[in-house]
């Protein structure tokens, strides 16, 4: 394997050149790994279904032992790939109180800080392409068939199920 780091090498299969890819990314590409979900509001009101995030943003816990708490993110370590949020905190043996460290896939974004304007630049460009929830797609286009529409498709079933026992 190559000691330098290429971004192709997500391409493999392989659970060791995978890990090597997340171990030696440099930190541009470390930050996308800390994306979170959007709120199912921020989704509709973007257009997108996760962002990295930043200091500044409310988040919520999902997963784990903190499940359903709500804070703002203090600290984002790229090497560590943690995120660190001001009202979740854990005891130490000595009795101080410290930020417990989170992994960005069990969170979700509440509210997202707009102070930066390339992230605002993200947005604008994710607001002109609005993309629907494949759910609430869905739930659209469900109408109920007339019962032609159901008779044709079963008789389209059963021509197909008759050719595939011809080849066989």
């Amino acid at each position: 394997m190559k000691k330098e780091w290429s971004r192709l090498w997500m391409k493999s299969v392989q659970p060791r050149k995978q890990r090597k890819y997340r171990y030696n990314a440099p930190l541009h590409a470390r930050h996308k790994f800390l994306s979170a979900n959007l709120s199912p509001e921020l989704r509709r009101r973007f257009g997108k279904r996760s962002m990295p995030v930043r200091k500044g943003d409310e988040i919520e816990v999902m997963r784990g032992s903190s499940k359903g708490l709500r804070g703002t993110v203090n600290k984002v370590d790229l090497m560590g790939s943690k995120i660190y949020v001001e009202e979740i905190k854990i005891k130490k043996v000595d009795g101080s109180e410290v930020m417990k460290p989170l992994q960005p896939s069990n969170l979700r974004i509440v509210k997202l800080s707009l102070d930066d304007k390339m992230r605002q630049r993200v947005l604008e460009r994710a607001e002109e392409k609005p993309k629907k929830d494949k759910k609430t797609e869905k739930k659209e286009e469900k109408k109920p068939k007339k019962k032609e529409e159901k008779k044709k498709e079963v008789k389209k079933d059963k021509k197909r199920e008759t050719k595939r026992k011809e080849k066989k």
